[in-house]
């Protein structure tokens, strides 16, 4: 099976807008055309809480004519146009579809943060975790969904194998990041998201990227937009993971990058794996 996740920073943009940005991220959507995944997860759409439209819906059957989706918006109280998810899957699975809220404080629950795809054998769950914020303003409130979002994989995780994913932000190690030293009280490196991310490991978790590689260094999977130079000079993160379930780890084939050329930000990540 091959899984790809894509924190795509608009759905919207990459799907209908004309701007060089947008460009580049239809360039990224041809390159997951062409990769032929069986599931695509797909962070912050930034969709409303009515999701897709019509037209969002017609190009993605263009794209993606084998597949259906499933999405989660952001829903007031919380912010507008704000976070959200996508499942694009084969038409020929048919997993059981949940939205779970997990207690998580303020309005994160309802920031479309979580789907879970349920199968015979396994949970396919992804997720975008909340940012610590400007100022770490969000951070006390990220580390509850920390410690929420573990015990919601580890309850997973009784009843049958899981593979995670989505944009965790966090570099979990200093090996992470191109710049730890400059870094340590920025979000997603402070010492209490790291080991929020540490104690999600711990309930029975593998970060397949590194179980393959070993500690290879310089690989990111985001690069700042702010700077204009961050992905020409590699001065990236990685905070998007496939994890799964430590007894099912070693049937993990690949996990890795996909190019996404000289767009910064996120770019996606795939895993295989034979279940």
């Amino acid at each position: 099976m091959k899984l790809i996740s894509w924190n795509i920073d608009s759905l919207n943009a990459a799907l209908t807008s004309d701007s060089a940005r947008a460009k580049l991220s239809q360039e990224v959507l041809q390159t997951l055309v062409a990769e032929n995944a069986d599931i695509i997860a797909i962070q912050e759409t930034k969709l409303s809480a009515k999701g897709p439209t019509k037209k969002h819906l017609e190009v993605l059957e263009e794209l993606f004519p084998g597949y259906e989706n499933t999405w989660r918006s952001s829903q007031e109280p919380a912010r507008k146009g704000y976070a959200g998810t996508m499942f694009l899957y084969k038409k020929e699975l048919t997993p059981t579809i949940s939205f779970p809220e997990i207690g998580a404080p303020s309005t994160m629950d309802l920031e479309g943060r979580i789907i879970t795809l349920e199968f015979d054998a396994f949970f396919v769950t992804q997720v975008y975790t909340p940012n610590a914020g400007d100022g770490l303003k969000r951070l006390e409130e990220r580390q509850v969904w920390d410690v929420k979002y573990a015990e919601y994989l580890a309850q997973l995780d009784k009843e049958k194998p899981v593979l995670a994913t989505g944009d965790y932000n966090v570099a979990h190690k200093e090996i992470d990041l191109a710049n730890p030293a400059s870094n340590r009280r920025s979000p997603g490196f402070t010492d209490e998201e790291r080991a929020g991310f540490t104690n999600l490991l711990a309930t029975g978790f593998t970060d397949t990227f590194r179980h393959v590689h070993g500690d290879v260094p310089e690989r990111y999977t985001w690069w700042a937009q702010r700077s204009k130079t961050s992905k020409i000079n590699n001065t990236g993160w990685r905070i998007d993971y496939w994890l799964t379930s430590n007894r099912i780890a070693d049937k993990v084939t690949k996990s890795d990058m996909i190019d996404s050329g000289a767009r910064q930000d996120h770019t996606p990540i795939v895993m295989e794996i034979e279940l």
